[in-house]
């Protein structure tokens, strides 16, 4: 089905073709291209270190000295923070470049780039990047590699640099093969597949077919008509049943292997013997050229050239002719026609990828999908299995690296400006992704046994590593350490807990307290923790080293002046209190911290904490502990419960909710009293006002309780500290003296209140006034009793930890806001999480968003069945099926993942694929009696091996796991989700789940997939078959380790991009606009090219530029923000989905029709795998699809997606919503574009009886609804006028002609603006600056912390014009 439209009428802006050249050179020019090679050249070369001047085409410079101008209000750091970035943007400035063989060429760098980013940029053009071993000469001056471009005398505009190649070192000569190797492979995504040195897929370029690509330019002439293909494919129309599998990963067409060489490996007669040393032969290596012609190549000092030698006969001489060449490249292309001719052509289409798709990606992204690939022969990849690659992918040559050091010493680094912080984050943040990077390789060899224990006489399961300076410890319970506190289950936990607290405590960056490198990673059923090593500590006992905190759960506990004056500066943001504990000599000790985090002075004099594992306080909903009672809240919904573990403790986003709420109360009550002495100094009553405070007092208590109603609706927590912003909201419904003691407090504090967040009152000098806050402290549980501050003690309730009778009074006050912050995190944040999804601020579209949305609210996992409950018991339960349905399936496969995990701990190696393919059909396949394939050949051997046979950490029968069947195993399922969740799940089979909850297996098989690191061959699975089972051993391709780490953040980016959102929000677009394009260079600069928040920042960006009506920089700008999205979340990540819509829309701008239907099918297909089609979402997509599809005349098809769109918003936003009104007015459009205006006007009726009862008759939408019905009554009147006519006169009738009108692309446009919350308001400039004033009031109003927490969120300008109810 191909329809014609008119290419594009007058009313769409078209392409601004010159933006988009810019866009194209851009693309290849230095900017861009210097970031992508991540080069695993060994050279130390950091290639993500080159984006100085951002990627953002603006002149820095003038934006940021316009911007000091149009930024009065702006946070009182950020002058000095833009006077420094100017400081950074010196501008650029052209050097010629002349390499030997080609033209001399422009090219443009920034004062602060090293000469090594240029040797970067020659090894990444298409024209010398066969070169590696070459110095940059000056006026026969050689450049140092590690000098700045400003450091360098007589480098200016104009200046020549000449290349000149150097002799080769074995260590060079090395490095060249491995980047013509990786010059080949350029193309190939097998590393991709095999989730190998940080690159990841991305499948963008399918689908816009180079429509967005270099320039942007449209393909076809604009006068021709242009031919759309509008057909959907089958599997992704409303109500389609099927799910295919194979759609996920389109076949990209540059993928077609370009063979150049059949073989280039090593040779095996190196290394050359001594006399050929002597004669310059660094190694040899064997290639065999796709003419099959074998060869055998000497690497010499002065380059390349053909010897002698054949496979068994060893002739060093060089052979007749005897090419020598510099470059490995240049020698295959003289003895293969076929090798120059493909190399060429590999080249080219190389630098014609958009550099996005090649940069490598800060850390490892899996894809749980891949299709087989072939294993072709590569010289390097073997070598780096057997050598570990510590030699020279590491940046010191010759020895590993000394990651604890650089750890540190990245730390250490000076932050007085901002050069200097972006410096140290930068640096901090390289260090952290390469040994993230490395402590996933480590773990691997461990659990692979490629790694000797260093206790190798112990059992397995104790056994512990040391492998490239990296500490590796197993997560079982070693000697009883964690036997009171859960034994296995806690040992299990505890690691991960551990680096929740390295997380928070590196957050808070205190200087001079160090935390360890950590990482913790799950291959194969084990977890593994990988740490840095404290120097000196392998030489030393523990009891010697630790001079903090105690190595026995709390019976001998020591202190330490210096950790005491550390960890007193942390306790503040972490909010966590000063207190005594007693030791084994029952004398009071000082803690900063909790009784297991250890401080230990290493041999570097640094001082290090670790075992950070309590760093939160205990969560007593899931520690029950005998004669303590905890509160209504919690005892109504059976708590305490039980848990595995006693490690269960509460989340860091919890604690910062917790006191932002008491922060309110306290506010309340403190003014609540001052009003009453103010009342009762007029009435000049004495004895009334004793009886008044005393009344406040007593009423003060149970007030939290009742207060936490109307809180859920005002409080936002937020990451940072909002208090003073949220105590004025609150203020708005008081009264006038109310309202002027909150106004004085916040004068006074807000500032304080933010730095700090510890709270003072200014009533030091009234003794009245010290009262009120001390009632208003008392009430609230402050630890002080001037001042507003809450903290935890996280000891209180630790087995074996006792504390010193005069404190008895202390710890009764911090149980009770122990349990008080239980209680608040089930009447309060969980319903506040559900309120957020009923209002859909809040969208998880899968498991982890959904995980990602709790936590959050500060609610872990562990309360999931609660949350469940929670849904199940709201009326009406539509609204949050798509929750319901997404937790029980994320219910169900953490289920799945827990019993997976001991499953395949009893597997060994060679049984692995059939072990995990039983499982998955066990877990997912209809076919009733799964059986395992036990492999033949090894049955055989079995008993022979039995003495030999490799032990595996843990061991145990290595057969049992063939037994599981699939009754067995939802049996388990259903019960680990009532032990361990509380959630009763009464199916016992696949089918039985999928019927009752509404559940897709093809999701299932994602989620199970994704949490257990299985990667399954792409194609259809018949999951439903009765009579074979879906999977076999050979669909299972590999098993990826799941890592958790820290996530150093860009913090001076991070503020900037804050302020620019909150000045959009204030609609001060441009200024906003400015802010986030520094904010973009920034997050360059600390992150590389290529990372999540700047995804973030580019949606951003995009939807301003399309905002302010450059259409063209939108569609750049979301087109990197989707590529980054895939190569940095994944192809089908939530945030992929939302990212492929957004440039939908913008390519419809641009009048790219076919390229925006396109993006949206894609979007819809992956959001059916992701969470299927009964989700608000889908609405919205489907809104798009068909108003894209009524643009273009294919009316059926649009009535499809619009009546779907329809269905979905009545059933998620209730039939009276304005969502709804909006779908029947599309709906009703493309039927009166199908001249059937009976049912045009059924709908338009529907829509403007919603308008008529939400927003009145008087508002424009009502009126504009009531306009449009008059002219489809007046069409359908002209309509049946005709007809009659045709009916009396036969064919005779004189027929008026009717306008049948095809939609005109702008209406549709503005129609998918609207849907998609942008909204363009002509206005004069007095409304505008009305508007904007009245923003700005509501801003001030408005919790600041909103800003933040919607960042995820689209940016939304619809609080103009009631569209979104």
């Amino acid at each position: 089905m191909v329809s014609k439209t008119d290419d594009i009428p007058a009313a769409v802006p078209t392409c601004n073709t010159v933006d988009l050249a810019r866009e194209g050179e851009t693309a290849n020019s230095k900017e861009t291209s210097k970031t992508a090679l991540k080069d695993p050249c060994a050279c130390g070369h950091r290639g993500d270190t080159a984006v100085m001047n951002g990627d953002s085409g603006y002149d820095q410079a003038e934006e940021a000295n316009s911007k000091q101008d149009g930024n009065p209000d702006a946070d009182p750091g950020e002058d000095a923070n833009e006077q420094e970035v100017i400081v950074i943007q010196d501008t650029g400035f052209n050097v010629k470049i002349q390499a030997p063989g080609t033209e001399p060429f422009d090219l443009q760098v920034s004062p602060q780039e090293m000469v090594q980013e240029i040797h970067q940029v020659l090894m990444d053009r298409e024209d010398t990047c066969h070169r590696t071993c070459f110095s940059l000469q000056l006026d026969g001056n050689v450049l140092d590699n590690f000098a700045e471009l400003k450091s360098i005398e007589g480098l200016q505009e104009g200046s020549l640099l000449k290349v000149v190649e150097e002799p080769y070192t074995v260590r060079e000569a090395r490095i060249h093969v491995r980047h013509i190797r990786d010059l080949l492979k350029s193309l190939d995504p097998s590393d991709a597949y095999n989730g190998v040195d940080c690159n990841s897929l991305s499948f963008l370029s399918v689908f816009t077919d180079g429509d967005l690509g270099d320039t942007g330019k449209r393909k076809k002439k604009g006068s021709e008509l242009e031919q759309i293909d509008c057909t959907p494919p089958e599997h992704i129309l409303p109500g389609s049943k099927e799910h295919p599998l194979v759609p996920l990963q389109p076949q990209n067409k540059d993928w077609k292997p370009m063979q150049c060489l059949k073989v280039l490996t090593m040779s095996g007669w190196n290394p050359p013997p001594g006399n050929r040393k002597m004669h310059g032969d660094l190694m040899y290596l064997y290639i065999v050229t796709v003419e099959d012609r074998h060869v055998s190549i000497t690497a010499s000092t002065r380059g390349f050239y053909l010897n002698q030698s054949t496979t068994y006969t060893f002739n060093p001489k060089p052979a007749n002719p005897s090419f020598l060449s510099h470059s490995l490249v240049e020698l295959l292309s003289q003895i293969s026609p076929a090798y120059k001719k493909n190399f060429s052509a590999l080249q080219k289409k190389r630098v014609q990828r958009h550099p996005f798709e090649r940069i490598a990606t800060p850390f490892q992204v899996y894809s749980w999908t891949a299709p087989q690939i072939d294993h072709a022969m590569d010289c390097v990849r073997a070598e780096d299995a057997y050598t570990s690659r510590l030699g020279y992918e590491e940046h010191i040559p010759g020895q590993t690296r000394d990651w604890n050091e650089e750890l540190q010493t990245t730390r250490e680094l000076s932050r007085k400006n901002l050069p200097e912080r972006l410096l140290r984050e930068r640096a901090i943040f390289k260090v952290h992704s390469d040994f993230a990077a490395a402590a996933t390789r480590g773990a691997m060899a461990v659990i692979d046994g490629n790694v000797m224990a260093i206790n190798p006489g112990e059992e397995t399961r104790m056994q512990m590593f040391i492998w490239n300076n990296i500490f590796f410890s197993l997560g079982f319970d070693v000697r009883d350490h964690y036997k009171e506190l859960g034994g296995d289950a806690a040992a299990h936990a505890a690691p991960t807990n551990d680096l929740n607290g390295v997380r928070a405590y590196s957050a808070v960056d205190v200087e001079g307290l160090f935390t360890l490198g950590t990482v913790v990673v799950d291959y194969r059923g084990y977890r593994v923790t990988a740490q840095s090593i404290i120097p000196g500590i392998l030489e030393r006992e523990q009891e010697q080293s630790v001079i903090y905190g105690s190595i026995d759960f709390g019976k001998t506990v020591v202190s330490h002046p210096k950790y005491l004056e550390l960890l007193e500066k942390t306790s503040r943001p972490l909010k966590v209190q000063r207190h005594a504990v007693l030791n084994e000599n029952d004398a009071a000790v000082d803690l900063s911290s909790s009784v297991e985090c250890k401080g230990i002075i290493g041999n570097d004099g640094r001082h290090y904490i670790l075992d950070l594992l309590r760093t939160f306080p205990p969560d007593l909903n899931f520690l029950p502990v005998e004669g303590e009672e905890l509160a209504a809240e919690s005892k109504k919904l059976d708590f305490p419960r039980l848990h595995r573990h006693r490690l269960a403790c509460l989340r860091q986003e919890l604690i910062e909710a917790f006191v932002e709420h008491r922060y309110l109360l306290f506010m309340k009550m403190a003014a609540l009293q001052l009003m009453q002495q103010k009342a009762n100094k007029d009435n000049k009553t004495a004895a009334l006002q004793d009886s008044s405070t005393a009344d406040t007092q007593s009423d003060s208590k149970p007030q939290p309780a009742q207060a936490s109603d109307k809180v859920i609706e005002t409080t936002t927590p937020s990451p940072t500290s909002t208090e003073p912003t949220l105590a004025t909201e609150e203020s708005k419904a008081t009264s006038t003296p109310e309202k002027e003691a909150l106004a004085s407090l916040n004068a006074s504090n807000t500032d304080w209140m933010l730095l700090n967040q510890k709270y003072f009152l200014p009533f030091s000098t009234d003794p009245k006034s010290r009262e009120v806050v001390l009632n208003a402290c008392k009430a609230v549980g402050s630890i002080s009793n001037t001042s507003f501050d809450i903290r935890f003690n996280p000891d209180i309730y630790s087995p074996g930890v006792r504390f010193p009778d005069d404190s008895a009074e202390e710890v009764l006050k911090q149980k009770q806001l122990l349990k008080d912050a239980a209680a608040f995190l089930i009447s309060c944040q969980i319903p506040s999480f559900v309120k957020d999804c009923l209002d859909h601020s809040s969208l998880p579209m899968d498991g982890a968003s959904l995980t990602e949305a709790l936590h959050q609210r500060g609610i872990n996992v562990r309360y999931l069945g609660t949350v469940l409950d929670f849904v199940d018991n709201m009326s009406p339960k539509a609204p949050l099926a798509h929750i319901y349905r997404i937790g029980i399936s994320e219910l169900i496969t953490r289920c799945a993942k827990h019993i997976f995990k001991t499953y395949l701990q009893g597997v060994e190696l060679s049984a692995l694929s059939a072990a995990v393919s039983h499982f998955l059909n066990c877990l997912l396949s209809s076919f009733p009696d799964a059986l395992a394939h036990l492999p033949a050949d090894e049955l055989v051997s079995r008993k022979k091996n039995r003495k030999r046979r490799n032990r595996v950490p843990g061991g145990g029968d290595n057969t049992a796991w063939a037994s599981l069947t699939p009754s067995e195993l939802w049996k388990n399922i259903a019960s680990e989700a009532q032990s361990y969740y509380h959630f009763n799940l009464p199916c016992e089979s696949v089918d039985q789940a999928v019927e009752k909850y509404g559940l897709q297996k093809i999701t299932l098989l994602r989620e199970i997939s994704i949490k257990t690191g299985i990667q399954i061959l792409i194609k259809e699975y018949n999951f439903d078959s009765r009579h074979k089972p879906a999977f076999t051993e050979e669909d299972i391709l590999n098993i990826f380790p799941v890592v958790k780490h820290v996530n150093p953040k860009a913090s001076d980016a991070f503020h900037f991009f804050q302020s620019g959102q909150a000045k959009v929000q204030q609609g001060f677009l441009k200024e906003g606009c400015e802010l986030i394009n520094e904010a973009l260079n920034l997050f360059n600069n600390v992150y590389g090219a290529m990372h999540v928040e700047i995804c973030a920042c580019l949606r951003l960006l995009a939807r301003l530029n399309y905002i302010m009506g450059d259409h063209a920089e939108a569609l750049s700008n979301q087109q990197k923000a989707v590529l980054m999205s895939e190569r940095a979340l994944g192809i089908e990540h939530p945030n992929t989905i939302q990212e492929y819509m957004h440039l939908a829309l913008y390519c419809f701008a641009n009048g790219q029709l076919s390229t925006a239907l396109k993006l949206l099918y894609r979007a819809r297909y992956l959001m059916l795998m992701v969470c299927g089609e009964d989700h608000p979402e889908m609405a919205l997509l489907d809104s798009n699809i068909g108003l894209v599809l009524h643009g273009v005349m294919e009316y059926d098809l649009s009535l499809r997606f619009l009546e779907n769109a329809l269905a979905i918003n009545s059933k998620y936003h209730g039939p009276r919503s304005l969502k709804v009104a909006l779908s029947h007015h599309l709906v009703a459009r493309v039927y009166e574009s199908k001249a059937e205006f009976r049912s045009a006007l059924q709908h338009e009726k529907e829509g403007y009886t919603v308008y008529k009862n939400q927003v009145g008759e008087i508002h424009e939408k009502t009126k504009e609804s009531s306009d449009y019905l008059k002219y489809l009554t007046q069409q359908a009147v002209a309509l049946q006028r005709t007809m009659n006519e045709i009916y009396k006169n036969g064919s005779n009738a004189s027929i008026m002609p009717l306008k049948f009108t095809a939609p005109s692309m702008a209406s549709v446009l503005e129609q998918l603006n609207i849907i998609n919350g942008i909204i363009f308001i002509p206005l004069s400039q007095k409304d505008l600056e009305n508007l904007k004033a009245e923003v700005q009031r509501r801003q001030q109003l408005q919790d600041s912390g909103k800003t933040e927490e919607r960042q995820g969120r689209q940016l939304e300008l619809n609080d103009m014009l009631p569209v979104d109810d």
